[in-house]
């Protein structure tokens, strides 16, 4: 184990990555004296059990596609720059609609990622056959085909990025763990450790899983939850079709690629179960799985399997379990905290870690040292999160959602309905008398509409054109 500093310019907390590639993007930057600390080993907590997708499609956020982007295009790049493989193979990818409905929405996400540069080619059930030979296309509308995008190797990008780093002189220390923070008067002045006390004028917590907890050490809120995450690796598939595209459904919970010999079914089931969400997660949680329930996984895996009939035919290899976090609003948890200057955040994640990885880099960098990142995060800023998304029991209902809300379609007017009734103002029953129906605009009951007498204040179904409720509103501005 290196030695570590009395003294740093930044000290980054956590070695996946995400604190990676901050570390990296900060000494590409030109800043000396970057320290990086993990408990345990770099990838130990999430990063080295991702699937390794590295997709463009599917993000109306300008902001995110363009993470996105540029982390393509870096985790292309390193090898040649570090001598390390990434794993980046552009193999392509394909979002598969199988019903009017996604075909709706994706032909929407495909007009705005082409806005943002990305080539996004809409295709037939038979040209999804063709290029993914293995699934079932007979139900399905159509499919939506990023040729560039493809697969990365977690593990492989993360080490490319800490020897790019080190190759700028950042230090990155393995088997440190953060106990605490140091301040005076608001601001950041050291971090402490059970080895030894660092000072420093920066700290960036990028603590993963963990980062709520080593915030609530400083008095930041970072309401992020862990929940189980699943996927399962089928043993050898004969004459298994080489050069297939990742196959995503939504519809089925289910995502495809190959892993060696096999196929990998990854799954976002609608109905997800956090874990220790009433307590901390443990600081040795190193290169750790959990047991698969499968009891409660069974019925979205056989869904999931469905679209690629093969994966019913052979053999699992593996079905795995590992926790990772997500966040009440499926927003990555990324800036400064208004509770102490200086005190940064990069964690929270929802699962594209990985592929948005070398953007959140380069974005945190920019932040630390202009003050102001080349892209709007307005949607991302840690401020936008409040104290009553963190208790227990707020996080533990609202994860639940926010993970099935990965492969829900995300209809226009598609509000949260758990963890609800957080505030209500004085007005709130006479409101409600009057037949309003309420949305959560920050964890305020608010009024979008009202319902004419003798109509129940409701919406019979979400749909991309209007819904029942539309000339009630309508009648309202009249």
């Amino acid at each position: 184990m290196a030695e570590l500093p009395k003294h740093a310019r930044v000290v980054i907390v956590g070695g996946g990555i995400i604190g990676v590639s901050t570390a990296y993007h900060l000494a590409h930057a030109g800043w000396k004296d970057i320290v990086l600390i993990e408990q345990s080993e770099l990838t130990a907590g999430t990063t080295w059990h991702a699937a390794g997708l590295m997709v463009t499609f599917g993000s109306t956020s300008e902001t995110s596609t363009e993470l996105r982007k540029y982390t393509k295009d870096l985790y292309s790049k390193l090898e040649a720059e570090t001598g390390l493989s990434t794993g980046f193979d552009p193999i392509g990818f394909i979002e598969v609609a199988s019903n009017k409905d996604r075909l709706e929405e994706y032909r929407r996400v495909s007009a705005f990622n082409r806005y943002c540069g990305i080539d996004v080619q809409e295709i037939s059930p038979a040209e999804i056959k063709k290029l993914f030979p293995l699934a079932e296309v007979s139900d399905l509308e159509a499919g939506f085909y990023v040729p560039t995008d493809g697969k990365v190797d977690p593990v492989g990008a993360t080490m490319a990025m800490a020897k790019g780093a080190r190759n700028q002189g950042a230090k990155l220390i393995q088997g440190i763990t953060a106990t605490g923070i140091k301040k005076k008067n608001g601001v950041v002045t050291g971090v402490t450790t059970l080895q030894g006390d660092i000072d420093c004028e920066y700290v960036v917590n990028c603590a993963g899983m963990w980062a709520r907890q080593f915030g609530e050490l400083a008095g930041v809120n970072i309401p992020n939850q862990a929940a189980e995450h699943y996927y399962l690796i089928t043993d050898e598939i004969k004459d298994l079709p080489k050069g297939m595209p990742v196959l995503e459904d939504p519809s089925s919970y289910g995502y495809y690629r190959q892993e060696t010999d096999g196929l990998m079914v990854g799954m976002f089931e609608p109905v997800c179960a956090p874990w220790r969400a009433d307590g901390n997660i443990p600081d040795n949680f190193s290169f750790q799985d959990l047991s698969p329930d499968w009891d409660r996984m069974g019925p979205f895996l056989e869904k999931a399997m469905a679209r690629v009939p093969v994966t019913m035919e052979v053999g699992l290899r593996k079905f795995f379990c590992g926790p990772e976090s997500f966040t009440p609003d499926l927003a990555p948890i990324i800036g400064e905290a208004p509770e102490l200057k200086n005190y940064f955040v990069a964690a929270g994640l929802n699962s594209i870690g990985i592929l948005t990885g070398g953007g959140i880099g380069k974005l945190m960098s920019e932040w630390i040292i202009s003050g102001l990142p080349q892209y709007d995060v307005t949607g991302m800023n840690i401020d936008r999160l409040h104290t009553y998304q963190n208790t227990p029991k707020y996080r533990a209902h609202r994860t639940v959602e926010s993970l099935g809300n990965v492969y829900k379609c995300h209809y226009p007017f598609k509000i949260p309905q758990t963890a609800r009734d957080c505030k209500r103002s004085p007005y709130y029953d006479r409101m409600k008398a009057a037949g309003a129906y309420f949305t959560d605009v920050s964890g305020w009951e608010s009024p979008a509409w009202f319902a004419p007498s003798g109509k129940e204040a409701k919406v019979e179904e979400l749909s991309w054109g209007r819904e029942n409720w539309f000339p009630y509103w309508e009648e309202e501005h009249r």
